[in-house]
């Protein structure tokens, strides 16, 4: 004799949310399942649907996305190991993808160029970082024009030429306040300072100021045209917010990825580097984060978040592990490139922390 589970009982066996299988069974997805009353019933011999929007590498026409700024702590050499982080075929549905401290995206751009949600939501309290974003999104071919005047401007040049070049810019940057009227130009001399200013650093001083030196570059590339259209054809469905990772709260549900990466503990006296804006993220602001985590954690979603790992330095110093004591905390290599000193690179350990 046939015998029947509630849309409850479904959701609980397939690890999915009871809504969930309301949807899948009014979409005939669900051999056998009937609506009873105003409930739905399902055969308990029923396999759960694959959902195609959790099947890894879903687009068919694959265009290779790429951050359009470098980014110190940018996540280039971990996307591979985020990548599994995110749940794929028979562990749970996903809907929205939500990373609320976005910086130089690299895993938000192998998101958008692989996965297809239905919703993705960034933002970030730079509001230079968010303007360029926003830029891109919005007047690609405007910016790009300008990119390119300046990169054709700024190659030819012998040193001396560039530096002033450079430091002419930086001046106009820091003294042209953003607004709706004068943002494409911002975000074209944010990104022409970004790739062509020492170690691609974003760092501000005091007040506010952008205060990063040029590099040494023979030739850089200031206006990447076919990654700038890519990325702007992709952003176009992006939910793009200037302001604290606090905000996003009212977005994440149980059908979210949430991707967190702060700037990292420093692990010592010369790798600290935390002037992103004119607010330092010490030890009080991490653990706001925490409980910030702790807080859409009630909500079901699937959170990652990447950090330093201060036994690097000091073995006993168990600050993440007393902070996310109910989470998942794995150890993955990275190569750091935040000190300029050669004995101050190389190999060194991340935390993946998730639920």
């Amino acid at each position: 004799m046939l015998s029947f589970i509630s849309a409850k009982e479904a959701a609980e066996k397939w690890n999915i949310s009871q809504r969930r299988v309301a949807i899948l069974c009014s979409e005939n997805r669900i051999d056998g399942a009937m609506m009873v009353g105003n409930m739905w019933i399902i055969p308990s011999t029923a396999e759960k649907p694959v959902d195609k929007r959790t099947i890894r590498y879903e687009k068919q026409n694959v265009v290779q996305l790429k951050p359009f700024v470098k980014w110190v702590g940018g996540k280039s050499q971990l996307v591979n190991e985020l990548e599994k982080m995110i749940p794929t075929d028979g562990e749970r549905v996903l809907t929205k993808y939500v990373e609320p401290m976005v910086g130089g995206g690299a895993l938000l751009f192998n998101v958008l160029s692989k996965f297809d949600f239905d919703k993705v939501y960034i933002s970030d309290i730079n509001a230079e970082l968010i303007n360029a974003y926003k830029a891109i999104k919005n007047d690609v071919d405007a910016l790009i024009s300008k990119l390119t005047e300046m990169q054709l401007l700024f190659l030819p040049m012998d040193e001396n030429g560039r530096k002033y070049f450079y430091y002419t810019a930086r001046d106009k940057f820091n003294n042209l306040e953003l607004n709706e009227n004068n943002s494409i130009e911002k975000a074209a001399l944010f990104i022409f300072l970004n790739k062509t200013c020492f170690n691609g650093l974003y760092r501000v001083n005091r007040k506010g100021q952008f205060n990063v030196p040029m590099g040494a570059y023979k030739n850089p590339c200031i206006c990447d045209e076919d990654n700038l259209r890519n990325v702007s054809n992709a952003l176009q469905n992006v939910e793009i917010v200037c302001g604290d990772y606090s905000l996003s709260k009212c977005v994440i549900d149980e059908e979210s990825f949430v991707y967190l990466d702060p700037p990292y503990r420093p692990i010592s006296e010369t790798s600290g580097f935390t002037s992103y804006n004119t607010d330092v993220f010490d030890d009080n602001e991490q653990i706001r984060l925490a409980q910030f985590i702790n807080e859409i954690n009630e909500t079901g979603a699937k959170i990652v978040l990447s950090n330093s790992d201060p036994q690097n330095i000091n073995e006993e110093d168990t600050f993440f592990e007393d902070l996310y004591k109910s989470y998942k905390i794995n150890k993955v290599e990275a190569n750091r490139m935040i000190n300029s000193k050669s004995d101050g690179r190389g190999k060194i350990k991340e935390l993946l922390i998730c639920n």
